[in-house]
C-alpha cells in the first residue's frame, strides 16, 4: 500500500506514534488508510448536512475494512458571494480546493480518498485533484436541496428569489410577497434545485463513472443518499484492493460521455470550463495533449438532441428529475440511442418516466442544450445555454450598451437604462481581467425579471450561473483584459447573435476595429493577494480557466 511509507518499518517509528495520538489502532495500521475530503461549511446551503455524510462514508470505509481520516477543504457558496466583489474568488477556489487536496493526500501518503462535495467549484476541484492524484478515488455528491413552496407555488432559489428582485422593482408582486418568497425558496440543505452548475457537474461526475449510481439526484435530506454515502464507503476499500484508479475511469471515451449528456440534458455553461480543466489533467494518461478540446464540444453540438428539460428551461426540479430515473435513465437512453456514447456502466432496464426523460427520438429539440458561437466578437469561442432561448430569440440583432464591470451594468438595470432592443456588454470581467470571471446571474435575473428575457441580450467575458436563462452569451474569448473584441465595443455599436449558425459578431468593419485598437490601452490588473496570483497565472475560457 502507498500508505506503507508512513507506517512501516523501524524507521518509521515516530509516524506510527503520531498515528497512534490520532487513534488508529495496532490492528488498524495495516488497514488501507482512506481520506476524506469534507467540504462541510456553516457557510454553505448545500453542504451544511455533510457532518452526516462524513458518518455514514466513514462507516463504510471501516465495515469493508479500511481505516478513515476526515480532512477539510474550502468551500464557497456561488449564491452568496455573487453579485460583489466576493463572486471574484469563486472560479479561483475550484484551483485551491485541488491544491488543498493534492497536498494532504500525497504529504500523508493516503491510498484512496473519498471526496464530499457539492457546489459550483468544489465538485470540478475535487475531480480535478483526483485525476492529478491518480490514487484510488470516489466522490460523493451531497445532494439536491428540497423544492421551495409558498401560496401552492413551487419555488426555486433562481425563480423564487433571484428573478423576484425583478417582479418587485418592475411592480409585479408587493415588498410583503418578495419577503414570503426570500423565506420560502430555500427550504433545505442541499444544492439548489434546478440544473445549475452544482447538479449539473454531479450529474456529469456519475456520467463518468465516479460517484455510484443516483448520487446526483438522490436528496441532500434523503436516506437514499445516507446509503450512497455508507456505500462509496465501502466501495473505496474494494478499489484500492483492485488498484482502481481515477485515470482508469476518466478516459476520452468518458470526458465526451460527459459533453454528451450534457448537450443532451442543457446543464450550466460552467461544464465547459470544468471539463476542459479536468482534461487538462488527465494528460498524464493520453500523453501532452488534453484528451478532449472546446471541438469536442463543437463537434457534439451539432449532434446531439436535448431530450432532457429542467429548470431553469422548465418547471421541472432535480426533485422530479430523480423520480423521473435520473442520470441512468439517462444513461441507458444515450447507449441505446448515440453512437458517441461509450458505455462504462450497464443501466440497461431502469425505471424512467418518458413525460420528463424523453425518448431520444422523441426530443424537446433537435438543437443541443449548449453551443460554442464563433465570429468576430469571439474567434476563440464563447458559450450560450441554447434550452434556456426562446426559440423566437435564435437570431437577434441589437444596440450595444457597454459597462467594464458587472456593478456598472447593475446600476444601468436597476435605474431602467436597458430597453428592448438592447444588447448588454459586460467586459473586463474574464478570468484574467475579473480577476475570476465572476458569474452573472444578477443582471440577468434583473433582465428577465423586468420582462426584457426575449426582448434584449446580454454578452460578457465573465460567466453565468446555470440558472441563467435567455439571450446570453459568456465566456467571450480572447476576453477584454487580452485585448479581445469585446475591449473595442462602444455604445450604439450593433451586435448581431444567431444561435442557428453558431455566430457572434460586431457590425463594424475592421478598419474602424483597427482604429480602436491603436487607442486602446493596455489592460493593468489592480488585483492583490490570492487574486494577484491567480490573474498572473490564470489561461483563458477556452482551455478551461486553468493556473
Amino acid at each position: 500500500m502507498r500508505s506503507d511509507s508512513i507506517k512501516k518499518g523501524v524507521a518509521r517509528t515516530p509516524h506510527r506514534s503520531l498515528l497512534m495520538a490520532t487513534g488508529v489502532s495496532k490492528k488498524n495500521m495495516n488497514s488501507p488508510f482512506i481520506g476524506i475530503a469534507s467540504s462541510f461549511s456553516d457557510l454553505v446551503p448545500g453542504h451544511i448536512g455533510m457532518r452526516d455524510l462524513e458518518r455514514q462514508i466513514e462507516k463504510g470505509i471501516h465495515t469493508a475494512g479500511g481505516q478513515a481520516f476526515i480532512f477539510g477543504v474550502p468551500a464557497v457558496c456561488d449564491g452568496i458571494s455573487m453579485g460583489h466583489s466576493g463572486m471574484q474568488y469563486s472560479l479561483p477556489s475550484r484551483d485551491l480546493i485541488a491544491d488543498c487536496i493534492e497536498t494532504v493526500a500525497n504529504a500523508h501518503q493516503l491510498d484512496g480518498l473519498v471526496l464530499l462535495s457539492n457546489c459550483d467549484k468544489i465538485t470540478p476541484g475535487m475531480l480535478i485533484a483526483a485525476a492529478r492524484i491518480n490514487i484510488p478515488s470516489i466522490i460523493v455528491t451531497a445532494g439536491p436541496m428540497l423544492d421551495g413552496e409558498s401560496r401552492c407555488e413551487k419555488l426555486t432559489m433562481i425563480k423564487g428569489a433571484f428573478e423576484a428582485i425583478g417582479k418587485y422593482r418592475n411592480g409585479e408582486i408587493t415588498e410583503e410577497r418578495l419577503i414570503e418568497l426570500e423565506e420560502a425558496s430555500c427550504p433545505s440543505a442541499g444544492a439548489c434545485q434546478g440544473l445549475y452548475t452544482a447538479n449539473t457537474m454531479a450529474c456529469l461526475t456519475e456520467v463518468m463513472g465516479m460517484s455510484l449510481p443516483y448520487c446526483a439526484t438522490s436528496a441532500a435530506v434523503s436516506s437514499q443518499k445516507r446509503r450512497i454515502a455508507f456505500e462509496s464507503g465501502m466501495q473505496i476499500v474494494e478499489w484500492v484492493k483492485e488498484d482502481k484508479k481515477p485515470l482508469d475511469i476518466l478516459t476520452r471515451d468518458t470526458l465526451r460521455n460527459a459533453i454528451i449528456a450534457d448537450l443532451a440534458m442543457g446543464g450550466s455553461t460552467n461544464s465547459f470550463l470544468h471539463i476542459l480543466a479536468l482534461a487538462n489533467d488527465t494528460v498524464t494518461s493520453f500523453g501532452t495533449v488534453p484528451p478532449v478540446t472546446l471541438k469536442d464540444f463543437e463537434e457534439l453540438s451539432y449532434k446531439i438532441h436535448q431530450f432532457v428539460k429542467l429548470e431553469p428551461s422548465s418547471n421541472i426540479t432535480m426533485t422530479g428529475f430523480h423520480n423521473a430515473g435520473g442520470i441512468p435513465a439517462v444513461v441507458d437512453e444515450l447507449i441505446k440511442s448515440v453512437p458517441e456514447f461509450v458505455p462504462n456502466r450497464e443501466f440497461a432496464g431502469v425505471y424512467s418516466d418518458k413525460k420528463v426523460i424523453h425518448p431520444y427520438s422523441e426530443p424537446f429539440t433537435t438543437k443541443p442544450g449548449l453551443g460554442i458561437l464563433y465570429g468576430n466578437i469571439s474567434p476563440e469561442g464563447s458559450v450560450i445555454k441554447i434550452s434556456a432561448v426562446d426559440e423566437s430569440c435564435y437570431e437577434f440583432e441589437g444596440t450595444a450598451k457597454v459597462f467594464d464591470s458587472e456593478e456598472e451594468a447593475m446600476s444601468a438595470l436597476e435605474n431602467d437604462l436597458i430597453k428592448a432592443g438592447d444588447v448588454v456588454v459586460i467586459r473586463y470581467e474574464g478570468p484574467k481581467g475579473g480577476p475570476g470571471m465572476r458569474e452573472m446571474l444578477a443582471p440577468t435575473s434583473l433582465l428577465v425579471g423586468k420582462g426584457l428575457g426575449t426582448k434584449a441580450a446580454l454578452i460578457t467575458d465573465g460567466r453565468f450561473s446555470g440558472g441563467t436563462r435567455g439571450i446570453c452569451v459568456g465566456h467571450i474569448c480572447p476576453e477584454a483584459a487580452d485585448g479581445g473584441v469585446i475591449a473595442l465595443i462602444k455604445d450604439g455599436d450593433k451586435i448581431k447573435i444567431d444561435i442557428n449558425k453558431r455566430t457572434l459578431d460586431l457590425v463594424v468593419s475592421d478598419e474602424e476595429l483597427g482604429r480602436r485598437r491603436r487607442k486602446l490601452k493596455p489592460f493593468v490588473s489592480k488585483a492583490t493577494g490570492y487574486l494577484k496570483k491567480y490573474a498572473r497565472t490564470v489561461q483563458d475560457a477556452s482551455h478551461g480557466a486553468i493556473v
